[in-house]
């Protein structure tokens, strides 16, 4: 065996642990930049050329969200048993083959079994496992570590999209996908070079054993970590839960539609791609600002404060106005950003490590079909009235109800436990 080396006394084992959460950015920024938010640069060429519907286009990111949704939990037990590494290489290999083949379809049922491999791809290299990643990685400052992270999701709708209508102008959209499946196959070399665990590497997360980091987190195998089957029975989980479903489903509905929204606002292309990157900065800065602040104040408050960020964008998107637009869009990006990366850090700092896989994969099996279901009922709700304006509405009415559900989530270390020595006590 090798041994383990004090974290404190190497300057590998310092640097190491951030290498691993750059190296999760950027699986995001990949896997997550490529298939939910950099893909809708190609939506108005697509449109064009085969003459879908934009509920019929739109259909596909429910297939790819609701597969998603429908593996987690299996790839949440897989995850816990063989780790994150293999399931990141298979993830990235496939992510190479599905968006290089994308570049030859001609019909709507090839896009939409795409899409269903982009499903497995997000459960194999997305969110849980970045975040279970680093989480292996980190006892103290794991806040700022999975803000992070998080960082790489919000980057590809920066990043992608004005690259991605560059490379249509020069080549067409077909060229456009071709050209970008080899950041997977880059993505792939990274992983097969860097990701490992540390015991692999003969080194303990940062800040474990500490009792002020045993304080606020749970370490990599804490006996007070609450097992899957007792976290399902919780208020937290489930208040958790909805809040996921909620702001998944209003964020991919907007950020999806927005490129087709500006455009329908009267917008350029450029003008409206800059709108989705405006989005993704915003999301981008505050993933790991709050992620900071995490660290620094109580977790739970800063959750609740981005619930309401979130609300008060999408009140000014609802206006419809072409100048209040911009305001929603900045407040919007803003706080989802930091919602996202407080949703994961809520998961593992209230029920701990042991059963994360299985935790957030059905936090993901629920938020993903709730996001896939947010981003068609958005593109058939606009086929229907002709205009986004019911479909807005209905945004701000489900982040009302995921501001109040916010207030019940708490932290569960210990307190199943307790609960349960109490009753056998009392029996």
């Amino acid at each position: 065996m090798k041994p383990i080396l004090p974290q404190q006394n190497t300057a590998s084992a310092r640097f190491y642990p951030w290498l691993i959460a750059v190296l999760a950015m950027l699986v995001l920024l990949v896997t997550n930049g490529l298939a939910t938010t950099g893909i809708t640069a190609f939506d108005e060429s697509l449109l064009k050329e085969f003459g879908w519907s934009r509920g019929q286009l739109k259909l596909r990111d429910l297939i790819t969200l609701m597969t998603a949704g429908l593996l987690a939990p299996f790839a949440g037990a897989i995850l816990d048993r063989f780790g994150v590494r293999r399931l990141l290489l298979c993830g990235s290999l496939l992510f190479a083959a599905l968006y290089y083949a994308y570049g030859s379809i001609t019909s709507l049922a090839q896009m939409y079994l795409i899409h269903a491999g982009f499903g497995l791809v997000l459960v194999c290299a997305g969110i849980n496992v970045s975040v279970v990643m680093v989480s292996q990685w980190f006892v103290r400052l794991r806040g700022r570590a999975i803000g992070i992270a998080l960082v790489g999701s919000s980057l590809g709708g920066v990043v992608f999209p004005p690259l991605m209508l560059d490379l249509v102008t020069e080549g067409g959209w077909r060229f456009g996908f071709r050209t970008m499946a080899w950041a997977a196959v880059i993505l792939f070399v990274i992983l097969f070079v860097l990701a490992r665990r540390p015991e692999d590497k003969g080194m303990t997360a940062l800040g474990a054993g500490s009792a002020a980091s045993a304080a606020s987190a749970s370490g990599p195998a804490s006996g007070q970590d609450v097992r899957y089957r007792d976290a399902i029975r919780t208020r937290s989980f489930w208040a958790l839960t909805f809040v996921a479903i909620s702001t998944y489903y209003a964020i991919l509905a907007m950020a999806s539609h927005l490129f087709l929204h500006m455009r329908d606002l009267g917008f350029d292309p450029k003008t409206a791609g800059s709108a989705l990157g405006l989005l993704f900065g915003l999301g981008l800065i505050s993933k790991f600002l709050f992620g900071f602040l995490a660290d620094l104040l109580p977790p739970k408050l800063v959750f609740v404060a981005n619930v309401a960020v979130m609300l008060v964008g999408l009140v000014f998107l609802s206006t419809f106005d072409r100048q209040l637009v911009w305001v929603g869009i900045v407040i919007t990006g803003f706080g989802w950003g930091g919602l996202y990366t407080m949703i994961q850090l809520q998961a593992v700092n209230n029920f701990g490590v042991t059963d994360a896989g299985k935790i957030l994969g059905t936090i993901t099996a629920l938020d993903a079909m709730g996001g896939g279901l947010g981003i068609w009922l958005t593109g058939v709700m606009f086929d229907h009235f002709g205009n986004y304006h019911a479909a807005f509405y209905l945004l701000t009415g489900l982040l009302a109800a995921a501001l109040l559900a916010s207030t019940q989530v708490r932290r569960e270390i210990g307190v199943v436990r307790a609960s349960r020595t109490a009753a056998a006590q009392a029996a």
